[in-house]
């Protein structure tokens, strides 16, 4: 793989040990995939922000990059972490994750990074622009910020996302070139797609199919909200490994069927009806009963306008006896939505706002058992797809009308 005499002095440690040890990541990752060089990135957004994914191992190691000399050299955000900075105590989090979380995030922030601890960084100032390369992680963002913004990044994890902070390079393959972000599969949406909740079930019902291919969508409204790609970035991303997505009409390397497609036929044609979309939300609600006591909004972390919307649904009504409501957000949301007094509303209905972490990034598979939940209940395809094989909680799917029903009344359905 070609370096430039900069990346070479990089690679022989004139730059320092941390330097030295993120080239040779990058180029071990970049051979391994068939690169012919590395290239600049604009920034970079940290999947291993959580002790429940780095471990004792992973954060030892980020500490040791940063005692060693280690700063970064572009924009780095991060992924949530473990824990509520305030109410972690609260929702179960241990002493011992509390102590270690603390030294990773002190380690990523030392080094300069944005410790926004959020999975959307796209709403707390990490906005790509069209064409810009990046270096992220976190499934869903990536799928976003690669369709909807046009910018070019793999799935990073942990490791490569680290080095290419310190460096500011990641290996050209994949979707950093042009010939591999084509279309493959053809999706004709004839379904009414009216909430973000039927956009996470289209998702859903794609990436099954699609694996690690990219949709093109044909149908899809012409204005969706960031809230509706959002969840369809999410839900593409879990029932499949999808990193990509273009709809006509709507990303900005679709203006047209062919040009989504680079000129060439798609590979397979799918069809979503009103029958599929029924079909595919029986399967994300997998809990016959009427059980409901753990409810869960936010997944992917929550904007302003679904908290908003979350208080528009309790208005006058309380949370039912037993309920434990939780709206999952970032820092950056929570402070706007406290300003504007949607914290307090939620909470004196009977909820709870959670920031900076999520269910998948916490101890869930030990705190869940101890508050004695036996259900999820949410409007995220993503969470209703992960809950029954992450945390053994099969799960009621719906959209946020039917999830906040449940909520007051105690009841599903």
């Amino acid at each position: 793989m070609y370096l430039t005499d900069e990346e070479k002095e990089m690679l022989d440690g004139k730059k320092g040990p941390s330097v030295k040890k993120s080239m040779e990541i990058l180029v071990a990752l970049g051979e391994s995939f068939g690169a012919k060089r590395l290239i600049p990135v604009k920034s970079v957004h940290m999947a291993g922000s959580s002790v429940v994914v780095a471990g004792d191992a992973g954060t030892k190691f980020v500490e040791d990059m940063q005692k060693s000399g280690g700063e970064f050299v572009t924009k780095v955000t991060t992924n949530p972490t473990a824990m509520d900075p305030d109410k972690w105590r609260d929702i179960g989090i241990s002493d011992e994750d509390h102590e270690l979380q603390g030294r990773l995030s002190d380690a990523y922030k030392n080094m300069g990074a944005n410790t926004c601890n959020t999975c959307t960084p796209y709403l707390v100032g990490n906005t790509p622009r069209f064409g810009e390369h990046l270096a992220w992680g976190e499934s869903s963002a990536v799928v976003f910020v690669n369709s909807v913004y046009g910018a070019r990044t793999n799935r990073e994890g942990g490791p490569s996302a680290l080095a290419s902070s310190l460096t500011g390079r990641t290996p050209e393959y994949g979707f950093h070139l042009k010939e591999n972000r084509y279309g493959k599969i053809l999706v004709k949406v004839e379904a009414d797609l009216k909430d973000m909740t039927d956009f996470g079930t289209l998702g859903y019902f794609v990436g099954k199919v699609a694996g690690q291919d990219t949709p093109v969508f044909c149908g899809i409204p012409e204005n969706p909200s960031l809230e509706d790609l959002k969840a369809l970035s999410a839900a593409l991303a879990s029932s499949g490994s999808v990193s990509m997505f273009h709809a006509v009409g709507v990303t900005p390397e679709a203006p047209s069927l062919d040009e989504a497609f680079g000129g060439k036929k798609p590979e397979k044609t799918l069809i979503f009806t009103e029958e599929e979309k029924l079909k595919a939300e029986k399967e994300l609600d997998k809990e016959p009963s009427d059980h409901v006591d753990w409810i869960q909004i936010g997944c992917p972390n929550a904007s302003i306008e679904e908290i908003k919307e979350v208080v528009k649904e309790l208005e006058g009504k309380k949370v039912h006896p037993g309920i434990t409501l939780w709206v999952t957000t970032s820092a950056a949301m929570y402070a706007m939505a406290d300003r504007v007094g949607y914290i307090k509303a939620i909470e004196d209905a009977g909820g709870t706002v959670i920031r900076e972490t999520c269910p998948f990034l916490a101890r869930t598979t030990q705190f869940a058992p101890e508050k004695g939940y036996k259900t999820l209940t949410t409007n995220s395809a993503k969470m209703a797809f992960y809950a029954p094989g992450m945390f053994g909680l099969p799960a009621h799917y719906g959209n946020l009308k039917k999830v906040m029903r449940a909520a007051t009344t105690g009841r599903w359905g």
